[in-house]
């Protein structure tokens, strides 16, 4: 494959980082091609060899490829600081408003926050992919009685989401307005994508804040 090729899209973003299974597959089809180099290659059957070969495979023999990744994560990564993208493009993430409202958490999002202490706690040193497995288990185990008020929550705090939204939107008309008769309409497209494109990351980061805010509002 010639990974110049992106499709549409800038011809100057640098390309996406490969994956050890991807460098694997790469070397398979230039084996490939030198056995048979005038068969074509059925896609198919052939991914799905690799594939049933990747699983077979020891860590050691994995290993080269993990480096094969993880220097190409470190080119992608570098080139990208220095990737300037062309305007009205999206490049990269959109720089995020800090005036902008949170997005809500879920039901099973404030579950989460109440229940990992504990599970923190009677796990020391667990990952945080085994809390998140368990806190899915216990989530599945409640009953719909169960799951009442952390619904009651969510949906409070989606109510003060769209309620905050609303004005954020409005006041973002308004200082286009006052900008002069340029683009007004643009202000709004600008403002909309920022919201949609909230960083979940964060969410962990931020539940606790969340939490103690839904706390402030029940007063």
């Amino acid at each position: 494959t010639n990974p110049t090729i992106m499709g549409k899209g800038d011809p100057n973003k640098p390309r996406g980082k490969m994956s050890s299974y991807a460098y694997f597959v790469q070397t398979c089809r230039e084996e490939h091609k030198k056995k048979h180099p005038d068969t074509s290659v059925n896609f198919s059957e052939f991914s799905k060899k690799c594939s049933e070969r990747w699983k077979t495979m020891s860590g050691k023999e994995k290993s080269k490829f993990e480096d094969l990744a993880k220097t190409d994560k470190v080119r992608y990564e570098r080139e990208m600081k220095t990737y300037i993208p062309p305007k009205g493009e999206k490049g990269g993430k959109k720089k995020k408003d800090p005036n902008a409202p949170k997005r809500p958490p879920s039901a099973f999002f404030l579950f989460c926050s109440e229940h990992r202490p504990k599970i923190k706690g009677e796990n020391p040193g667990i990952s945080i992919g085994d809390i998140a497995k368990k806190l899915g288990d216990m989530w599945s185990k409640q009953s719909s009685k169960d799951k009442v008020p952390f619904e009651q929550k969510a949906a409070k705090l989606k109510e003060k989401y769209e309620k905050d939204v609303a004005a954020y939107r409005a006041k973002g008309k308004g200082d286009a307005g006052k900008k002069g008769p340029g683009r007004p309409a643009a202000t709004k497209k600008k403002a909309e994508p920022e919201l949609d494109d909230d960083d979940e990351e964060e969410d962990e980061e931020e539940e606790e804040d969340e939490e103690d805010d839904d706390d402030d509002d029940d007063e």
